[in-house]
Formats: structure tokens, C-alpha cells, sequence
């Protein structure tokens, strides 16, 4: 049987190189088959929707006769309220507002920035600690342990329960797929225990920060007394599970592909182990080639909207391809090349408009940190498995592993 499209995009087999795909999305700019959501994949038409007051994160705005056939987030969340990330105007403006206060401008300005040290500590520690250079697992240990870390650090999360809340932040990951084979009521069921388990945990953490609040985040949000009051109890759950789960899972991707880009690209990798300032622009380039959330399948209309000559009835789920936009030749000049040097990346990597990525400015720094560390330390890694076996999540695309040889490990 031949599948769909969508299916196809959505089919493991072609987690590796989904863009002859994404090419193929493209020639029709809204797409849907079988009742099923519309898909939009170019990138005019995506950065406008992100930016258009009439586009819900809120999928309770969703009506029952536009429910979406291939899952994605149809189950009930009743374990946590909605984050601020599912949200809209005024509610989602407050609570971002009130996250943002200990985290970035204007009332911390200097907080991602002045993690640089630790940033460095940590990285030179994991490539110190890599077990065995001539064959290592660079998820295992580098991608994930890296920003695992530093979230912790920035919260106020103990380290060593990293692995309680593993389970539940996988679960929680694979929840967003938009898996047509899934059981869409057994998964909701699943993911609704681990938000119960990780509230639970987290009530536990803040309880002990309002008691003996610190330096960290989780403390800061636990005790706020801004502008805006504090947040409720359950606010401040949700908040925290969105944090800690974000904080770390995009970044792992995002590091992984960056390396495997690298080794698939050797003269880029030998420029940034010279030019180490490559890193900043090469993180830009990355976040359009091989960005780490593929595709934003959790907006729906609020009023009725025409797209490129189709009209998109009140209350359907709409889906942002944004892999595909980003590899758009109406907008990237040979879009599928890599190149750090490309002028004026305005990529969709980490959204855009007022749902943009919260803690972009830590996984640009933390990406950049890895990589250009990666690229000096390294001697002659090379990939001993192309392509590396992949995730299953459809949106959260990366390698599960991404297996690296190399003749040593510099000082």
C-alpha cells in the first residue's frame, strides 16, 4: 500500500532524510488529505501565520468536527493545566512575562550570559569524560548530559534525579508525535501519568523553595512578587515541567544534528576548529538546515483564514512545517547547501512572533559552546554509522545515537 504524504513524513523509515518530502509538501503550500489537518510548508506563508492573531496555540479553540484524525495533542490534559507555550493573549503574555523576569531583559539581563564559565566547565568536563575516544556514543555522552546539566543548575533541580525525570520528560517528548499508528487515548492515558508524576515531584522541589529559596529559577518563580502577583500553585507546576523538559530536549537535537552536519560536512569542521567565532553564525545556519522541532502540529484557526487561494474553516487544526520552510528556495538561495556563511538567516528554527522559543538565547550559547569545543578537542572523529539511527518523534527529530571514532581527545 502506498502511503500518503503526510504519512510518509511522519513514517519512521524516512525519519533519516525527510526533505525530499518537505520538497515535495512544498508544491502544494496548504496541504491536506483525508479530512485530515491542513499543513502549511512554505515560508512567507509560515512566518505570517506565526505572527496572525487569528492562529490559536490553545487546542481547546479546537472544535470537534475539525479534530485532527492523526492525534497529535487531542487527549486531555487534566494531570497539568496548559503551559504558557499552549496558550494565548492575555494569559499566555502574563505567565511568559512572569517566567521571563528571573531568566532574561529587562529584569535579568545578564543571566544567560553570565553562565559562559559554567557553560565551559561543563562541556570541558564531558569531553574529559568521554570513556573510550575511539568508539563513544556523542548523545550519550556529550548531547544529552550537556544541557540536562545546565538546566538543573538554572532551575534549582537536583542532578542526580536526572533519572527519575527522564521517563517522564520522554514520555512527554513522544506525546507531541503526531503518530498515525498510536492508540491516541492510550498515549493520552500515558502521558497524563508522567505529568501526575513530574507535578508531583516538582510540588515537592518548590515546597522546599518557598522554604529555603536559593539563587535558582525554580526559587525565584516559587517566591515572585512582581508587577504581575504571584503565579498559582498549578501555574507554577506547569510552568517548571514546561522548563525542564524544553530546557534540555531541543538542545540535545540540536547539538547532535550540528555534529553530524559537521562530520558530513569535514571542511567546516576544520574551519571552526580554526576560526572558533565560526560557531555563531554556523548555530544560525544549523537551526535552518537541520532545525531541531521539525514541525508545529498544535495551532488552530480562531475565525476563517485564506491561504494562498484556500480558505481554512473556524477551528482547524493547522500544522507548520518548518523544516520545509526553512528549506524553501523562494526565500534560502540553494536552500539544501550548508553554508555558515549564508547572508541574512532569518530562519524558522526556533519559531517566531510572540510563541518564538523561550530559551533561545541558552541553546544558541550552549550549542555553540559544544560544537566549537567538539570541533577543537576532537582528533579526526569521523562517523562510524551514516545515517545514525533516529528518534522516533517526528517533531523532535535527532539521532537517538550518534556513534563517533576518533584517534584522541586534545587538552
Amino acid at each position: 500500500m502506498t502511503l500518503s504524504l503526510l504519512h510518509q513524513i511522519l513514517d519512521y523509515s524516512n525519519r533519516s532524510n525527510p526533505y525530499p518530502l518537505y520538497e515535495e509538501l512544498r508544491k502544494t503550500p496548504v496541504y491536506r488529505e483525508d479530512g485530515g489537518p491542513y499543513v502549511v510548508s512554505t515560508y512567507y506563508e509560515i512566518r505570517s501565520l506565526f505572527h496572525d492573531p487569528r492562529i490559536s496555540s490553545d487546542t481547546r479553540n479546537r472544535t470537534g468536527s475539525a479534530a485532527d484524525p492523526l492525534g497529535g495533542d487531542s487527549h486531555e490534559e487534566a494531570a497539568l493545566p496548559p503551559s504558557f507555550l499552549k496558550l494565548d493573549p492575555p494569559e499566555h503574555d502574563r505567565l511568559r512575562r512572569m517566567t521571563n523576569r528571573p531568566f532574561g531583559p529587562p529584569h535579568s539581563p545578564h543571566r544567560v550570559d553570565g553562565m559562559r564559565p559554567e557553560l565551559r566547565e561543563i562541556i570541558t568536563g564531558l569531553i574529559d569524560g568521554i570513556s573510550d575516544p575511539s568508539r563513544f556514543d556523542l548523545v550519550e555522552e556529550v548531547s544529552y548530559p550537556f544541557p540536562v546539566t545546565v538546566i538543573c543548575r538554572l532551575l534549582g533541580v537536583p542532578r542526580e534525579d536526572e533519572a527519575r525525570f527522564h521517563v517522564w520528560a520522554d514520555t512527554l517528548a513522544a506525546s507531541l508525535d503526531p503518530d498515525p499508528d498510536a492508540d491516541s487515548a492510550d498515549r493520552g492515558k500515558v502521558a497524563n501519568e508522567a505529568r501526575m508524576q513530574l507535578g508531583m515531584y516538582l510540588a515537592g522541589l518548590i515546597e522546599e523553595r518557598r522554604k529555603n529559596p536559593g539563587d535558582d529559577m525554580l526559587s525565584q518563580l516559587a517566591t515572585a512578587k512582581g508587577e504581575d502577583g504571584p503565579m498559582t500553585t498549578m501555574e507554577l507546576l506547569s510552568t517548571a515541567a514546561l522548563l525542564l523538559i524544553a530546557g534540555h530536549e531541543t538542545t540535545v537535537n540540536l547539538i547532535t544534528n550540528g555534529m553530524l552536519t559537521l562530520l558530513r560536512h569535514p571542511d567546516v569542521l576544520k574551519r571552526l576548529r580554526r576560526e572558533p567565532g565560526l560557531a555563531v553564525p554556523l548555530v544560525e545556519e544549523l537551526l535552518r538546515y537541520e532545525p531541531p522541532v521539525q514541525l508545529v502540529p498544535q495551532r488552530t484557526t480562531l475565525a476563517e483564514i485564506e491561504i494562498r487561494g484556500v480558505t481554512i474553516p473556524k477551528g482547524s487544526p493547522v500544522w507548520l512545517v518548518l523544516a520545509a520552510g526553512n528549506r524553501d528556495p523562494q526565500r534560502f538561495k540553494d536552500p539544501d547547501r550548508f553554508d555558515p556563511d549564508r547572508p541574512d538567516v532569518q530562519h524558522l528554527g526556533l519559531g517566531s512572533g510572540i510563541h518564538s522559543c523561550f530559551g533561545a538565547p541558552l541553546a544558541r550559547l550552549e550549542t555553540q559552546f559544544a560544537l566549537s569545543e567538539l570541533a577543537r578537542r576532537l582528533e579526526k572523529p569521523r562517523l562510524i554509522e551514516d545515517p545514525p539511527p533516529y528518534r522516533q518523534n517526528a517533531v523532535l527529530r535527532g539521532p537517538r545515537q550518534l556513534h563517533i571514532a576518533c584517534d584522541g581527545i586534545r587538552p
